[in-house]
């Protein structure tokens, strides 16, 4: 039985009440230390993390070497980038043969990327490890792998698992070929383990994950759907559909499920950012920068999403016309590590959108000078002037483009949309074939809003050769 079955179970229920009833009448708890975690765990998974904290904090004021509080605290100080208190309540684990010694100890040196450590230490671990627990060990060890997106060491440890055609077995070699990259692999396996079991949302989230990875995103919705009709406030089923949503540029249905997303996580940084996102595309900047305001509160430092949100902020004020304070944001995102070049550009686009035409050009002379000329600075130069509505000198930079650069097909959708904003259709007809021929995606992303929702960019050219016959 799962976590999230034996949430739904009586048995815990009934613990779960009989906790609840007696911290409401203000008596002290006395109750099993392993209970209390699984309460802690479940106000987790809920999104209650106050209450999560004052439950693991009493089982382990009842039980001081209870290995699951130990291992609940630990985990938390790794979420927190706090090494030095998880190796504190690490030591306080005295059986350093329990799996959830070992699992924890590795776990500790994967998060910090000394990925050598842990797995030396795993396998000298599965050496030791009895015949009849091997395959349960190494599952175990792939998850772990997982979690951390070591899915290259996730696979090598798959392999030393048995074939037995298992369910559990299935759905990790199927999240494993997930994180590799085998999207078509991935989708397969999920989908045979719905034909076996259609009510299991974890399988629907996979699927969804896959279709979405593979850019299905109309499949991609629809598993997602499934898994939210059975478990309406599951979270990654809200983040599934929002995401599909938002890649069909649907923001406001988008909108509204990054919302739910952050009630049901609000201490996530990442529906904060992306309704910031979804509500700069409907032209609600001020809402947006309220939000994205949210996710620069909610990131710890090293959030993998802070430079997205400085970089959402400076176009949110540069749309506000508010350039100084959009520069500002740049410069913190070139703090954090943003390419140079790239914020060069930035910086560019943010003046050319205020008027300020003369310094723009110098941040994008200066850029294009310190790539080289860079085929992929220069075409972002030119593509920032068409987005400031400069559509005939980028359509004159693009023919120089083309010029200079022979046989490159980088851009064309960008350069389609130009001739098509011109009325050059014949030009138009040709740029627009090859983009769709040579990069589909950048197709989708930049000419998707001139045909039918869900229109696939193959199919782009034939239907805008009847239209423009029309």
């Amino acid at each position: 039985m799962s976590n999230e079955e034996y949430y739904k179970d009586e048995e815990f229920r009934e613990i779960l009440e009989e906790y609840e009833e007696t911290v409401k009448s203000g008596q002290p708890v006395f109750m099993d230390a392993d209970d209390l975690a699984d309460i802690a765990d479940y106000y987790q998974m809920e999104g209650h993390h106050d209450q999560a904290e004052v439950a693991i904090n009493r089982a382990l004021e009842l039980e001081p070497d209870s290995v699951v509080a130990l291992n609940y605290k630990a985990h938390d100080c790794i979420n927190l980038g706090d090494f030095t208190g998880a190796e504190d309540y690490l030591d306080q684990i005295i059986d350093r043969q329990l799996p959830e010694y070992i699992y924890l100890r590795a776990e500790i040196w994967i998060a910090q990327d000394m990925i050598e450590e842990a797995d030396n230490y795993l396998r000298q671990q599965f050496v030791e490890c009895p015949p009849d627990e091997c395959q349960d060990y190494v599952l175990d060890v792939v998850n772990l792998y997982g979690d951390y997106g070591y899915n290259d060491k996730a696979m090598e440890w798959m392999m030393r698992a048995k074939q037995d055609g298992s369910d559990d077995f299935k759905e990790l070699m199927g999240r494993t070929m997930l994180g590799l990259g085998q999207y078509e692999d991935s989708e397969r396996i999920f989908n045979e383990l719905l034909d076996r079991n259609p009510f299991q949302k974890r399988y629907w989230n996979a699927l969804a994950n896959a279709q979405f990875m593979k850019e299905d995103y109309g499949a991609s919705l629809t598993s997602s759907e499934y898994a939210i009709a059975i478990d309406p406030n599951d979270g990654e089923g809200l983040l599934a559909k929002a995401n599909g949503l938002f890649r069909l540029e649907n923001y406001e249905e988008a909108l509204k499920y990054y919302q739910r997303y952050s009630e049901r996580e609000p201490d996530d940084e990442f529906g904060y950012l992306h309704q910031g996102t979804c509500l700069i595309n409907l032209g609600r900047c001020e809402d947006a920068i309220a939000q994205l305001k949210k996710a620069e509160e909610k990131a710890l430092d090293d959030s993998p999403y802070l430079e997205e949100v400085y970089q959402e902020l400076c176009f949110a004020y540069s749309e506000l016309k508010m350039p100084e304070t959009a520069l500002y944001y740049v410069d913190k995102a070139e703090e954090m590590g943003c390419d140079h070049l790239d914020m060069l550009v930035i910086r560019g686009h943010i003046l050319l959108g205020n008027n300020r035409i003369k310094e723009a050009e110098q941040m994008f002379k200066q850029a294009i000078s310190e790539s080289n000329s860079s085929k992929q600075i220069v075409m972002r130069v030119i593509v920032s002037i068409y987005d400031n509505k400069y559509t005939e000198a980028a359509y004159t930079l693009f023919k120089h483009f083309y010029a200079y650069y022979d046989k490159t097909h980088e851009g064309h959708s960008y350069m389609a949309l130009c001739c098509f904003d011109l009325k050059h259709y014949d030009e138009f007809l040709t740029y627009l074939k090859s983009a769709c021929e040579h990069q589909p995606q950048e197709a989708r992303q930049v000419l998707g809003h001139l045909f039918p929702q869900g229109m696939k960019p193959e199919d782009y050219y034939h239907y805008m050769v009847k239209k423009l016959k029309n």
